[in-house]
């Protein structure tokens, strides 16, 4: 999702895009960073951004940073309009807003963006530092936020994991991952000011209605149903743990939504956009289903490569951490992979219909993912049925 916003270095395979202002004139260098670089000179503005009236607020608003600007278009995000900005000082920020056009409800929320950057932000969970905060559509059409820039990268699979990580500091990387997890559960919402976030209430129980209704409203245009999608959420309903006290949950932890340091430890969480507060144990298996280990059949994944700890000692730290009781661990981890068919089958269901372009798109693995996630959801609830 928004893994790339704070890239010192883009290392991306997509063109990297500098758009610089000199003199009031707009121009484009464009250029892979292994290969030749070429020039466009038509006419640019970063996408989404009316720039003289942007670069104006922040001038107001935003200490620390003197335009004009350099605008680095940063891809990930989730769509989310993402640049880097950096004055002829070479100060540099990031500034973030939604994708243009009709949105859905609640979809690319800058402002929960901002209020949770901005109460983390004297913790001990590491995030962006918060700089300025635009609720003024009239300025460039949408809210936006400019957040400090950070020196590290998301690992998205093992040839980044290779590229950033030495295999010496892996463990080191698997201990802060959950570390900062434990220290985001272990904040009170109330205390930080974000009791305000969602309701504190059945968080699973909301999950599970949410997510099965996604399911049948897709299954016509998905031309897929599994019995199994049916009987798991059953199960899940009937059997739902106390939850305890409510906590932020981050809601897409794992290690895309991390930026790593040049140590290996993670030097900031990233796109809190759908974080609430809810039940910190379905949090935890969310991670944990993330982190793949080798010779299960998920190879390319960022963490199966040799020297990750497996996800039971990720899980044994955690406890140590929190405190907390895992005993249900199972549970929350058989949810979370119930979760992940539902939503992938809503992916799929839209690309059937024709309601998002399938170019490039490998409908044939998405429909598998659907299935292999109920896989694994069945798997986890051996020892509870």
């Amino acid at each position: 999702m928004f893994a790339l916003v704070a890239f010192i270095l883009f290392r991306e395979k997509s063109t990297l895009t500098l758009v610089t202002r000199l003199h009031g004139l707009n121009s484009r260098l464009s250029f892979r960073i292994k290969g030749k670089a070429t020039m466009d000179t038509r006419e640019f503005e970063p996408e989404g951004y009316d720039v003289p009236a942007v670069e104006a607020w922040i001038a107001g608003n935003v200490a620390g940073l003197t335009p004009p600007f350099t605008w680095t278009r940063l891809q990930g995000g989730h769509s989310n309009l993402t640049y880097r900005i950096a004055d002829a000082e070479g100060r540099a920020a990031v500034i973030r807003r939604p994708p243009q056009g009709e949105l859905l409800p609640k979809a690319h929320d800058m402002s929960r963006e901002w209020a949770l950057i901005s109460a983390l932000g004297p913790t001990p969970v590491p995030v962006a530092p918060a700089m300025g905060f635009c609720e003024n559509p009239d300025v460039t059409g949408a809210w936006f936020y400019v957040m400090g820039l950070i020196d590290g990268r998301p690992l998205y699979n093992s040839t980044d994991t290779k590229a950033w990580v030495p295999e010496a500091r892996r463990p080191a990387l698997a201990w802060s991952f959950v570390d900062v997890l434990a220290d985001l559960h272990a904040l009170e919402p109330d205390a930080i000011g974000l009791g305000d976030l969602g309701k504190k209430e059945d968080y699973v129980g909301r999950q599970l209605r949410t997510w099965f209704r996604s399911w049948t409203s897709s299954m016509v245009d998905a031309d897929y149903d599994d019995t199994r999608a049916h009987e798991l959420q059953e199960f899940f309903s009937s059997n739902i743990p106390d939850q305890g006290p409510a906590r932020v949950v981050h809601g897409d932890y794992g290690l895309h939504n991390c930026l790593i340091g040049p140590d290996a430890r993670v030097a900031a969480v990233v796109d809190w956009e759908i974080s609430t507060l809810g039940d910190p144990l379905a949090d935890l298996a969310y991670a944990l289903n993330q982190w793949a280990e080798p010779g299960e059949g998920r190879e390319g994944a960022a963490t199966a490569l040799p020297s990750f700890p497996k996800r039971a000692e990720l899980a044994a730290r955690y406890a140590e951490r929190s405190g907390r009781d895992l005993s249900m661990l199972d549970y929350y981890v058989g949810f979370n992979w119930w979760k992940t068919a539902c939503i992938v089958h809503g992916v799929y269901a839209r690309y059937c219909a024709g309601k998002k372009s399938a170019d490039g798109v490998d409908l044939d693995n998405l429909r598998m993912r659907i299935g292999q996630s109920l896989d694994f959801s069945a798997q986890a609830l051996t020892s509870m049925r």
